[in-house]
Order: structure tokens, then C-alpha cells, then sequence
């Protein structure tokens, strides 16, 4: 019985891989293999012209010891991210609850608030944002009715940072979506029984929404600091293309992508990517092990 078995047993399991091959085809020759290669080349010397030479952890050295852009763009790189996550994901909330109202064509409004999500990573909106922040552009000419003079918030080295941050709190659409499903799992007999203790709408929000919905939180907030630490397009676009005025938009990707496709040092830009790695994975770290503090789940049991 048990041998007649083992033949089903391989047949389903010959079937499984073959439906999985494409994704193991694409995970060790397009994620793995090449992970596994910039690993050697951060190990060395490498300018993309002549054979990589072994150097060891020298550039991990040069990097960590030597290299001032390097610490100017992560600390530039992390400012965006604890500015432009928080409020990307508390705008997403707002808009996501004046959704969860019952309102008509509600997959209408989705569909137009998440749009800027599946934009605002392209070159063109990145265009049309450095146009809208232009010395004589659309913020300006509103200031202008209200007799502001307004700088040119892309020349600037003190206001470019932020006009990058408002494109990132544009393209709140994705926490959105994830916000709106969250809040039609939170019960309504919850709100009900508030009402009847005279819990007022606020106090309703910090006692039964907020705590409701602290997995979906962690879960855009984890995703959201992970895309923010690999903001590339509108930093380059919206600058000079080097990080201008002044490095004021030099951020760690942009610093990265000039080292190995400007200056071909291909070994440097490859150690750069691992320390990016290290750095998220610790961000990430530390968000999990605090989840157990903050993330509550229906079942009564905080997160782990």
C-alpha cells in the first residue's frame, strides 16, 4: 500500500517543482546569483574595464572610515526616510477612513487615489514635479495670490530635500489600499458598544481603530521604510542628476549608482549595496522585535 504510494507521492511532487521552476529559474540566475556576485565584486577592485583584483574588506574600510559623501548621504537618506514615511502612511490613513464611509463608486475613488502610487516612481511625474516646484512654477504662482514670494524649491539646497518628501507622500495610494481593506475587518459592534459607553469619535479612533489596525501598520510601515531607503528616481531627476545644489540630494542610491556607472568603480558601488542591506535589515530588525510591544492581532495575542 505504502509503496503504491510513493510513485503518486513523486508524481505530485515532479508536478510542484515544475510549476515552481519558473520562480527557482528566476530566484538563483536573477536574485541569488547576482547577490552572490556583487558580494565578490565588493571584495574588489573592480572598474568594470579590466579583471576584478582581490582586495579584502578594503572597501568596506575606505568606506567607514574615509568616506565623507558616504555618511552625508546616509544621514540625508535617513532624514527622508523618518520624514516621508510618517507621513506618507498618515495621509494614507486619513484618506483611507473618509473612504470607509459607505460612499458611492467607492472603486472608483480607490482606483483614482492609488494612480499616483503606479506614477510617482516614473521619470515623467519626477519632470513634472521639478516644473510644479520651479521658481516661477504652480506652488509659486499660488503663493503669489497671496502675496508670498516663494524660492525656487529645486535650486535651493535647504527646501529640494522636502520637495522630494511631498512627491513620496503623493504616492500614498498602495498604504491606502492596504489601509481600506484593514479597516473593513475591524468589527462593528466595537464602535456600537463604544457609543453606548459615550466613547466620542476620537476616543474611539486611539481605543479601537488604532489598535485594530497596528498589523497593517507594521506592515506598510516595513514596506514603506524598505522602498524610502531605495529612493532613487526623484532624487536624480529632480537634482542635477550629482546630487546637487550642494549634495542636498545625494542620497545613498543616487551616491551608489554614480560610483559604479560614473566613476566605474564597480567594487565600491557593490560594497556600498551590502552596507545598504545591512542597514534595512537592521531597521527591519528592530521593527520586528518592538512589534511584540505595539502590534495587536484579533485573536488577543500582541505580536511576537
Amino acid at each position: 500500500m505504502s509503496s503504491s504510494r510513493k510513485p503518486l507521492a513523486r508524481g505530485h511532487n515532479l508536478t510542484a517543482y515544475t510549476f515552481l521552476l519558473p520562480w527557482l529559474i528566476g530566484f538563483f540566475c536573477l536574485t541569488l546569483g547576482p547577490m552572490l556576485g556583487s558580494l565578490y565584486l565588493s571584495l574588489t577592485r573592480y572598474n568594470l574595464l579590466t579583471p576584478p583584483q582581490w582586495i579584502g574588506i578594503a572597501n568596506y574600510i575606505e568606506i567607514l572610515k574615509e568616506d565623507d559623501t558616504f555618511s552625508n548621504s546616509l544621514w540625508l537618506t535617513v532624514k527622508y526616510v523618518f520624514l516621508s514615511v510618517p507621513l506618507r502612511l498618515a495621509f494614507a490613513l486619513l484618506v483611507a477612513m473618509a473612504l470607509n464611509k459607505g460612499i458611492r463608486a467607492l472603486g472608483i475613488y480607490r482606483t483614482v487615489y492609488y494612480i499616483p502610487s503606479l506614477l510617482g516612481g516614473s521619470v515623467a511625474i519626477a519632470i513634472v514635479w521639478r516644473q510644479i516646484f520651479d521658481g516661477g512654477g504652480l506652488v509659486n504662482r499660488f503663493l503669489d495670490w497671496f502675496g508670498i514670494q516663494g524660492p525656487s524649491w529645486i535650486s535651493h539646497p535647504d527646501y529640494i530635500v522636502y520637495t522630494i518628501i511631498s512627491l513620496s507622500v503623493w504616492q500614498f495610494g498602495s498604504a491606502m489600499v492596504i489601509f481600506l481593506a484593514g479597516l473593513k475587518q475591524v468589527p462593528g459592534d466595537l464602535y456600537e458598544a463604544a457609543q453606548v459607553d459615550g466613547a466620542n469619535k476620537v476616543r474611539q479612533f486611539f481605543a479601537i481603530t488604532l489598535p485594530m489596525l497596528t498589523p497593517v501598520i507594521f506592515f506598510n510601515l516595513v514596506m514603506s521604510i524598505i522602498n524610502s531607503f531605495q529612493a532613487f528616481t526623484p532624487a536624480f531627476v529632480i537634482g542635477d542628476g550629482r546630487g546637487g545644489p550642494l549634495d542636498a540630494t545625494m542620497f545613498y542610491t543616487l551616491y551608489l549608482y554614480l560610483k559604479g556607472f560614473s566613476f566605474f568603480d564597480m567594487g565600491y558601488a557593490s560594497a556600498l549595496a551590502w552596507i545598504m542591506l545591512i542597514i534595512i535589515g537592521a531597521f527591519t530588525a528592530v521593527i520586528f522585535a518592538t512589534s511584540k510591544h505595539w502590534v495587536f492581532y484579533g485573536d488577543g495575542k500582541e505580536g511576537r
